[in-house]
């Protein structure tokens, strides 16, 4: 309760079940309706590791069915809504803002895949999408032929609509369909439903020429299957309890899944496994996957009752990908090689002593992933934080790179099925540009704009500039930050900005466009992504020196960058918001530990903050499969530098900023009782009287509400509370 009892109102109290619901007072002054914050009750835990002990006080929150605990959570939702109240029609307004710039009727670029040209499209006023296909025509310009038209609402005569997923959503507060895949001959649809948010998905199978759906259905999977190349034996993995994939089963269409057999099961716990075609189709992969390792396991998708067998063994801290083309496979692999490079070997001898060397190391060049063409390797390089894409005609007759029009951007090379083409499909977006997908002739160098993302009402690209600048961390790394704002902005000090940050598992931010953060532009906002490390922004030692025990460099890193900002007066620290979701909430965590004065107001969105507690727990979901990353606190020297940092463990009787704290009840990733507790012992400590809310949403999970409109409800809520907290309110 402290910060609340100086306001010297009255208190009623409520006890509900060991919760403690004080009602009357403020503890903002923004807040309207003078209200009281839920008080959780504090049940003493002792979690005691290599001779130290913590005490846990709110531990008693990790009981999802628990009737005290979902009161708890109900009571914090009640408290946000009512601290929130009179910025409803804020929050409305922005959320029609946001909504109304989505083309209401709209497709996906189509792509041939066998016989048939493969779209989603949405309709005005649904929130789900429609997956369709049409039978493939004697039509140069099938592709625009098709957008022109369900872009202006017309029906397509020879459409065939595989999957409508508002109709299946019906009646269900949750609703998602992933791993559409079709087999060999074109007639059997297989996809995985979740209705609950917690990525445990079921498999169905559909006749796409009848439209029934066959009759056996396969729970607890990862959503999707491989088709072997009979047209009736599929692949899928299955979920363990703590929701690893850990077991690769075959299923023949039509027989029971109880006579599934098991084809590979992965033991080691750190390990997931999963399976895939290659784009040759001739091959079936089993991958294994660690943070730092990779093995693979091969057999021929006209053989489904063959044996697989290992590509290469598993080696640690070596890790690689493969593509087959022709009588050869392609490795991209970190042997030796930091930033990767690529290998080739024959189909009958893949062991690791059979490669040759194609693309070799270079200190200052990720290569992040390839594709194969008939006449032409193409590559996706990261240089100095931006991604090339670099073509290489395999007759060794040149080669050269796309160019890209602007000094910071996204690009990236998109699905291209087919290998005997010279046209390539590839993206390109930019913090101004909307995002776009481009045919590229690779003979030719000519490209064609397919689509450009429609943003519906007076939005003008040339409104808004972007620029790149670099902050000095503590260490002497020069950190890039990408910058968006209105044209005519000015750098003295009074500018809102939102500094936006992640910098874990090596996850580039690239900057790219967002049609949603206009609402927050055209009100003066400056919107910033810190390249902090332990992304792989500039490399992989970016990331490698923000992990395990350089775990730090990211915090002071994102630090360092709200220091360079308000020095350079793009903004002041009585305006500036930071921002981050899962590991980056950890990251929120940890820099308001660090310099909470610094910010105005966070909003951490699914925070990763009980970092000892959960990586300690090998029952949670995801815990042993990331010891590579964080560290296993197991061992006392993970242990001690963890502790250092975990959030939740480093709360302290000190100011901190304004808070917006957002979670899923069903997340399987960051479980809600991470930021539930972490609320409830900042409620408790904190000196300040600034508003802290936690909002459970208790029909989602780790990536929040389902639907194409619904999911930015909580977008403008959290919009709505960094105006408040500046006082602005239209």
């Amino acid at each position: 309760m402290h910060g609340n009892t100086k306001i010297g109102l009255p208190l009623a109290f409520v006890l509900a079940g060991g919760l403690v619901l004080p009602i009357g007072c403020a503890e903002n002054a923004n807040v309207k309706n003078e209200i009281m914050a839920p008080v959780a009750e504090k049940i003493k835990k002792e979690l005691t590791i290599h001779g130290h002990t913590r005490i846990d006080n709110y531990y008693w929150l990790n009981q999802r069915d628990d009737k005290k605990v979902l009161a708890y959570l109900n009571a914090e939702n009640e408290y946000t809504d009512k601290s929130l109240a009179h910025t409803k029609d804020l929050q409305g307004k922005i959320f029609d803002e946001i909504v109304g710039r989505i083309k209401k009727t709209d497709t996906s670029v189509p792509f041939k895949e066998d016989a048939y040209y493969y779209y989603t499209r949405y309709t005005e006023g649904m929130e789900y999408p429609i997956h369709s296909r049409e039978p493939e025509l004697n039509h140069s310009n099938m592709i625009q032929a098709i957008l022109k038209d369900l872009d202006a609402g017309k029906k397509r005569a020879k459409e065939e609509i595989m999957l409508d997923v508002n109709k299946m959503a019906e009646g269900f507060d949750y609703f998602d369909v992933t791993g559409l895949e079709v087999s060999s001959n074109n007639e059997i649809l297989a996809y995985g439903v979740d209705t609950v948010s917690r990525r445990e998905y079921t498999i169905y199978f559909k006749n796409l020429a009848t439209g029934k759906l066959y009759a056996e259905s396969i729970p607890k999977t990862t959503g999707s299957v491989t088709w072997a190349n009979d047209n009736k034996t599929v692949f899928y993995a299955v979920k363990d309890k703590t929701l690893r994939s850990y077991k690769i089963l075959k299923h023949v269409l039509g027989t029971s899944t109880d006579e599934d057999i098991e084809v590979f099961h992965e033991a080691d716990e750190i390990y997931s496994t999963y399976i895939y075609k290659t784009k040759s189709k001739k091959y079936l992969v089993i991958g294994s996957h660690a943070t730092l390792s990779t093995e693979y396991r091969i057999l021929e998708a006209d053989n489904p009752n063959g044996e697989f067998r290992i590509f290469h063994p598993r080696e640690q801290k070596m890790e690689y990908s493969i593509s087959h083309f022709q009588d050869h496979f392609y490795i991209r692999t970190n042997e030796n090689a930091l930033n990767f490079k690529l290998m080739k070997t024959s189909v009958d001898a893949t062991g690791k002593e059979h490669w040759k060397e194609l693309i070799g190391h270079r200190d200052d060049v990720l290569l992040e992933d390839i594709e194969i063409f008939k006449d032409y390797l193409v590559l996706e390089e990261r240089n100095q934080g931006l991604l090339n894409i670099r073509v290489i005609r395999w007759d060794g007759k040149g080669e050269y790179y796309l160019d890209f029009p602007e000094d910071t951007y996204t690009a990236y090379v998109g699905y291209n099925p087919d290998y005997d083409t010279h046209l390539m499909r590839y993206g390109y977006t930019s913090l101004t540009t909307p995002n776009s997908t481009l045919m590229f002739d690779l003979d030719t160098k000519e490209r064609t704009l397919l689509k450009e993302q429609e943003v519906v009402g007076d939005f003008n690209k040339e409104n808004y500039t972007s620029e790149r600048v670099y902050a000095k961390a503590d260490d002497g790394t020069m950190i890039p930050m990408s910058l968006v704002y209105r044209k005519g902005l000015e750098k003295n000090g009074d500018n809102p900005m939102v500094l936006y940050g992640y910098g874990s598992y090596g996850a580039s931010m690239d900057p790219y466009f967002s049609s949603v953060r206009l609402s927050l532009l055209d009100r003066g906002f400056i919107w910033v992504i810190a390249h902090i490390r332990g992304g792989e922004d500039l490399g992989r030692a970016w990331y490698e020196n923000g992990k395990m025990l350089n775990k730090k460099n990211t915090f002071t890193d994102f630090i360092s960058c709200a220091e360079y900002l308000v020095a350079e007066k793009y903004t002041a620290p009585e305006k500036l918001f930071a921002m981050g979701g899962s590991a980056g909430g950890l990251l929120m965590g940890a820099i308001i530990n660090l310099r909470p004065e610094i910010f105005k107001g966070i909003i951490a969105a699914v925070p990763f903050v009980d970092v000892v507690t959960t990586m300690l727990d090998e029952t949670i979901p995801l815990t042993t499969g990331e010891y590579d990353e964080w560290g296993n606190p197991n061992v006392k020297e993970y242990y001690d530098y963890i502790l250092s940092y975990s959030p939740y463990d480093n709360v302290e009787a000190k100011k901190y900023p304004a808070m917006l704290v957002t979670t899923g009840l069903h997340d399987s990733q960051v479980q809600y009782f991470e930021p539930a507790k972490w609320v409830a012992k900042l409620r408790d400590m904190k000196t300040d009287d600034n508003l802290l809310l936690l909002h459970t949403n208790m029909d989602a999970g780790h990536g929040g509400q389902s639907g194409r409109y619904r999911q930015h409800k909580e977008t403008a809520m959290e919009f709505a509370f960094m105006l408040d907290q500046i006082s602005v309110s239209k």
